[in-house]
This record gives C-alpha cells, structure tokens and sequence, in this order.
C-alpha cells in the first residue's frame, strides 16, 4: 500500500513538472485570468453611451413638448387678443431694407424722384416719392417740389402705385419697379400709408384707403384732366387698397383710366387661409374662428371680390403662376369674378398670366422683358411717351 502511494504521487509530481500536462485555463471561464470580470472604470465606461442616450431622448421630450404647447397655445392668444392678427396682416413693423433714409431717394437709385409729406389729416403725415419719366433727369436735378409738381401738366401719363404689406416705398422691388415704369414714360408716385416707412399713425383697412384717397384726389387736381391719364396700380395687399379706393372713385362718378392689379386676392380670409404661414393651422378645427375671425375683429376685408361689382374702369391683372405669398389661383379667381361683372361690362378686363419657368414669384414681375408690350397693349391710346 505504500509503494502504490509513493507511484501515485510520483505520477503527480511528473505530472506537474511536464509543461506540455499542465492545465491551461479555459476560454469561457469566468475567472479572473479570463477577463470575465470588470474593472470598475470598464463598467463606468460602458454605461456612459446608454446614460448619454437616454438623456438625449429625454430633452427631445421636453423640446416636442415646449413646441406642442406653443402650437396649441397660438390659436388662443390670437383669438384673445386680435390685434396681433391685425399686426401679421399688415406686417408694417417689418421695416426692409434696414437702415436706409426715406429722405433720400438718391440712395436707392432714384436720382430723379423728390421726396414730400403730405398731411390726408390734420395732426398727421405721410411719406412720398414722385418719380419723374427717366426723360426728364437731367432736368430733374437739384429741382425742388415746386418744379416737380409743374411736371404734372405735361402729357406724361401718372401711375399712383399703391404698395403691399411689410416694408416701405423704399423697397427693393419696390424701387425697381418704378425705374422700369419711368424708363417707359410715366410718372411714378407713391406713399407709405400711415402707420408704415416715416408716416405718422397706426394701421387699419379704413386708414389706407383714406390716404389713397387723399393721393388721388391731391394728383387730380394737378394733372392736365384733359391729356393726361391716371392710373392706380396695386400690388399684393394694396391691390385690396386699389379696389377699395377705385370702388369709391366710380360711386362718385370719376373712375381713373385704368386699373393695374398685380398679384391680387379675392378677400382677405381667402388669401389668409392660402398664406404658406397658414399651412400648419390650415386643416385645424376651428380654424377660421381662430384665425379668420380674428382677422374681420379688426375689421380687415379687403374685399376685392365684392368691389369689382362696383367698378366701372378697364382692369389688367397680372400673375405668376408660383407666386406663394398669393397664390395664382385667386387671381385666376377674382379674374373670372370680374369678367362676369355688370359694372364692368363694356370695359376691357384682362388676365395676364406668368409662367413658373421664368420664377417671377410674388414680387418679380417687374422683370418681364414683356411688360412695356403688355401695359402699352393694354392702355391702348395711352401709349407711354419713350421718346
């Protein structure tokens, strides 16, 4: 028995001392040697990208929540307080291009346009520029208002451009606009409604066709009645002031020769519900009580639809087809309104149409090389004076 011991513990020992008998750890052990357990700065570090996770989905819940409280909260601040509507209608606060002196329209190019206030009200003015035809610069030079008035009398025709919401007589567009109009012979004469650029007053419907009026009435008297032709253009929401002062004008009795809409709407709540601002509230319910509702509060229509029954003066409307801001179907509309009015029977209605290839938009017309043709077209024998 103890011999068998000794071999047994000499078979141990040799096994022991053979390198190639030894016991190797095993790949999935879990031991120590095997990697299976982790240092305390492993497991921290692990955790980090799951923690940075669940935090990240934590402030995307708390940003969608914010933001759907402002949406559902909008509706209801406007219907509590209406002004606001007004005050995104009009937009007059939106003062561009910053930074520039309505005194001086030499800044913006014009170099032969005088600028004037008048006052439609006692206690109040409002700005405006008269643009001369560009045949006239050089004479234009350092005149003062008074010779810029006299320039009435000739046998140029006048336009009383009526411009849209946001911004001033001095905007970009605006401006362009105008040297094409002068650069085809016409005198160019245009305002900051109260409330808007360096006019005195605060916004409304009521007021901007007051001052339309006032500038109407203030170029009648000054134009030779005999030779010389008036017209009104209008352009986005002054095409609404067109109409309203135009409907005046032929309740009186004295249309203007003509009137020019370019971008035109139906009616405010119309052009309101197809505003690209609209679109996240348009398929709300309720939408007209929150929105549009608000927008007739402060007495805001601009009916342009209803006016054109009481209009008795040719009327050019022209449109881009990607126009945004008005869309092209409700110029389409108010065309087609206006074609099947009485009052405008045996006047010349007619629709001009801009492709999407040519990317006018809302406010780019100005740059068809087609419309010195159209205008003259149109006016007929009040062909502008290019010479």
């Amino acid at each position: 028995m103890r011999k068998r011991n000794n071999s047994l513990t000499a078979e141990h020992d040799s096994g022991d001392s053979d390198p190639h008998l030894k016991q190797r750890p095993d790949r999935g052990a879990t031991g120590p040697a095997a990697g299976g357990r982790h240092e305390p700065g492993e497991e921290q570090s692990m955790g980090k990208p799951f923690r940075s996770r669940l935090g990240l989905v934590g402030k995307l819940k708390r940003i969608m929540l914010w933001l759907l409280l402002v949406y559902v909260s909008i509706p209801f601040i406007i219907k509590l307080c209406p002004s606001i509507q007004a005050k995104l209608v009009f937009l007059n606060f939106v003062r561009l291009p910053y930074f520039i002196d309505l005194k001086r329209p030499l800044d913006q190019g014009l170099n032969h346009t005088h600028n004037y206030y008048m006052e439609p009200e006692s206690g109040f003015k409002i700005g405006v520029w008269h643009t001369v035809p560009a045949q006239m610069w050089r004479e234009a030079q350092g005149k003062n208002g008074d010779w810029f008035d006299s320039t009435f009398t000739s046998a140029h025709p006048v336009i009383l451009y009526l411009h849209g919401n946001a911004g001033t007589r001095g905007g970009d567009h605006r401006v362009q606009l105008y040297k094409v109009l002068s650069s085809l012979g016409y005198h160019v004469v245009t305002f900051d409604y109260r409330g808007w650029g360096d006019s005195d007053g605060s916004p409304s419907e009521v007021g901007m066709t007051a001052d339309a009026l006032f500038m109407y009435d203030w170029l009648k008297r000054r134009v030779n009645k005999d030779k010389t032709p008036l017209y009104i253009w209008g352009h986005s929401l002054g095409t609404g002031v067109a109409t309203n002062l135009v409907r005046r004008l032929c309740d009186r009795g004295s249309p203007p020769d003509a009137l020019i809409l370019e971008s035109p709407f139906t009616n405010i709540r119309e052009e309101a519900k197809s505003h690209p601002f609209s679109m996240v509230y348009r398929y709300l319910p309720g939408f007209d009580w929150f929105f549009l509702d608000a927008i007739t509060a402060n007495n805001i229509r601009f009916a342009s639809d209803e006016n054109v029954n009481h209009i008795s003066c040719p009327m050019l409307i022209l449109h881009a087809e990607d126009d945004t801001v008005v869309p092209f179907h409700l110029g389409k509309k108010l065309y087609h309104l206006a074609s099947q009015s009485k009052s405008l029977s045996g006047h010349k209605v007619q629709f001009v149409p801009f492709p999407s290839s040519l990317a006018y938009k809302h406010k780019f017309i100005y740059r068809s090389p087609e419309l010195p043709n159209i205008l003259s077209d149109f006016l007929g024998t009040s062909h502008p004076i290019t010479q």
